[in-house]
């Protein structure tokens, strides 16, 4: 059914369980993942508290870390189950495009991603990624819920 499967993770407790049922899906099929994390640039006007206060090399400083720890979490649970697991880091304006180009230029035919994540109020005004992914996305989407 499905061979790779791309896992967007932002470190969230629900893109956690996303990230597990991810990893399921994959060991029952026998397929690959791929777990990605979206990161915004650095903005002088932004709403992310961090933002405000930083540089833009402590923002990056700051995101790399995050990052790596979202990701590493990802790959730890995959190699815990046995399933093959890569992972990308990906600085974009637009996180659902970038999920949404990642799982083709990777040739995933699924994307396992939580119903909502970190960005709070902005999701609700804005539109929450997982919702832009199902718009605009022509790869099957399985979205996890709190």
């Amino acid at each position: 059914m499905y061979k790779h499967i791309l896992i967007p993770t932002d470190g969230s407790e629900l893109s956690k369980k996303a990230v597990a049922h991810g990893i399921a899906l994959a060991k029952a099929l026998n397929s690959k993942v791929t777990a990605v994390n979206v990161s915004e640039p650095f903005h002088i006007f932004a709403m992310e508290p961090g933002m405000v206060t930083d540089t833009p090399g402590e923002y990056k400083k700051r995101i790399a870390a995050l990052t790596a720890k979202y990701l590493k979490t990802a790959r730890d649970a995959a190699a815990a189950a046995g399933v093959p697991c890569d992972v990308v880091q990906i600085e974009h304006e637009h996180p659902y495009k970038t999920i949404i180009d990642t799982a083709r230029k990777r040739k995933c035919d699924a994307i396992v991603m939580a119903s909502h994540g970190r960005r709070g109020v902005s999701a609700i005004v804005l539109g929450s990624e997982t919702v832009k992914v199902l718009t605009h996305s022509n790869i099957p989407v399985v979205v996890v819920r709190g």
